[in-house]
């Protein structure tokens, strides 16, 4: 399977800029997918250089580089901490995080994380966990499923979307994908329905993966892998993320609390490289639609303590 038909990843060029990859330094794509990213990170690396590439997906593993510098690690990225050291590669000089779900995903129809085929309701990144997101629909009460909602969209009436799938499901469990849409549908605007059925699996998607969960992990454990001057470029495709990651950039932690000093600065171990995130232009978007919704910060690891 070709990186492309896989992925095409968003910001491909910017991204490597930004990265400002040393050719003997080490660096990690803790989201490998298609592996595009990770073959440009290659071209800049040289005979000294090192990449580990994480994606807990094995459909991924098929994508894998046959390069000596090159490491393919099958876990989750919440776990970069424990890797890196296992691999002995003490700090690294970037991390690269690309937290769009890669095309494969979509267009694989038996997983599960489309309104658009039908298939059996899973959408788990890893085929390996317990809980598919037709377990969350069934083990879910009304509460629940709108706090999800909430938390994950910007349903004007997720409530309501919550009433429709209990009812839906008081009738016959919702296993499959056109259950769960043929449900949500009656409770959404027709006229945006497409918009807020992606919504709908959208948010199942990351319940059902704790997508939230591994990118406060991993951001927090980013701080104990760079080496000072390494730098963090995550590319997001919704809010809820690209919160978080600013927040964490500017301030050093998920809720954007700010720590001053004596002198009024934010005590933070991070520099911004870039101000405003980097987004792609007309052109890309025209070649690459899924594209439209990235954005890229970047940030230069300065340590936790100021001189």
């Amino acid at each position: 399977m070709s990186d492309t038909s896989y992925h095409i990843p968003a910001l491909l060029d910017e991204t490597i800029n930004l990265l400002d990859i040393k050719p003997d330094g080490t660096y990690v794509d803790v989201t490998f997918g298609g592996g595009g990213h990770s073959r440009a990170i290659l071209s800049k690396l040289g005979e000294k250089g090192r990449l580990f590439s994480f994606d807990r997906d094995m459909d991924a593993y098929q994508n894998r580089i046959d390069d000596p510098r090159f490491t393919f690690v099958h876990s989750n990225f919440r776990f970069i901490e424990n890797f890196i050291r296992f691999y002995e590669a003490d700090k690294v000089d970037g991390i690269l995080a690309d937290l769009g779900v890669s095309f494969h995903h979509f267009d694989a129809a038996d997983r599960g994380f489309s309104f658009r085929t039908d298939a059996p309701l899973d959408m788990r990144m890893n085929r390996k966990a317990s809980k598919t997101a037709a377990d969350i629909i069934a083990g879910s009460d009304e509460q629940q499923l709108k706090k999800m909602l909430n938390a994950y969209t910007d349903l004007k009436r997720p409530g309501n979307v919550a009433k429709a799938i209990l009812k839906a499901r008081e009738e016959a469990p919702i296993t499959s994908t056109f259950q769960l849409a043929d449900a949500v549908r009656k409770a959404i605007d027709p006229r945006q329905e497409k918009k807020e059925l992606a919504q709908v699996f959208q948010a199942l998607r990351i319940e059902t993966n704790d997508e939230m969960g591994d990118l406060r992990r991993f951001l927090q454990a980013s701080t104990k892998v760079l080496r000072e001057g390494g730098r963090l470029a995550v590319l997001t495709y919704h809010s809820i993320e690209d919160r978080m990651v600013k927040n964490f950039m500017k301030t050093g932690n998920i809720e954007g609390m700010e720590d001053k000093d004596f002198f009024g600065r934010i005590n933070t171990p991070f520099k911004p490289v870039t101000k405003k995130p980097v987004e792609p232009s007309e052109k890309e978007i025209e070649e690459n639609p899924r594209s439209r919704s990235a954005k890229l910060r970047v940030a230069e690891y300065i340590g936790n303590d100021r001189d």
